[in-house]
């Protein structure tokens, strides 16, 4: 009887567990989702102002200086680990590692199967190092606006080329077309 009764409570526990896991996972995930949708609409804002102003080729200095800044402020303003990685990095510092390069290569399988890119995400609760992090991904589809700095040879202008060859002369982020995924916007929080 006392066996049943420790198996039942060990049982309930667990489930009680799994519950509350499952509840911080979705908090986890809502929070992740609202910190990493907050940048690109801002960055892609300054890529315009940066293009009106002086054309694609001033864009390129946006992505590279001011788009890491924006990512530290808002990582220290929100306590998340944000930054940006891609398949075809462009910045050698976008080399997604070994989970992330995992994440982008399944964005790529369900968008060839027909997912939307613009939905694809992913939030994991991990344990790395003995210690609990959420990471989560979001796809960032390549928008027409991009397509400036980021698209098929006939459609980067030769200032831009220039400019891409002189700040990135390992560039493998070009050749896209609008909707394909680019890369993703990662984040990080470790948990106590």
């Amino acid at each position: 009887m006392l066996r049943k009764t420790l198996l039942a409570f060990a049982l309930t526990a667990s489930l009680a567990a799994a519950s509350a896991l499952a509840a911080d996972e979705a908090l986890l995930l809502d929070e992740a989702r609202k910190v990493a949708s907050s940048i690109p609409p801002k960055l892609l804002e300054v890529l315009d102002e940066e293009i009106r102003k002086g054309g694609p080729e001033n864009a390129i200095g946006v992505c590279r200086e001011k788009a890491p800044q924006m990512a530290k402020a808002a990582s220290e303003k929100t306590g998340w680990a944000i930054r940006r990685v891609s398949l075809k990095n462009r910045n050698p510092k976008a080399v997604p590692d070994a989970w992330e390069k995992g994440v982008l290569e399944e964005f790529d399988r369900r968008a060839a199967a027909g997912e939307k890119p613009t939905g694809l995400e992913k939030g994991e609760l991990l344990t790395v190092d003995g210690q609990q992090i959420y990471r989560y991904m979001k796809a960032l589809p390549t928008q027409d606006l991009c397509l400036q700095c980021h698209g098929t040879a006939d459609r980067l202008s030769p200032a831009v080329q220039a400019k891409l060859l002189e700040l990135y002369p390992n560039d493998q982020a070009v050749g896209y077309s609008a909707a394909e995924i680019r890369g993703a916007i990662t984040i990080r929080k470790p948990l106590l």
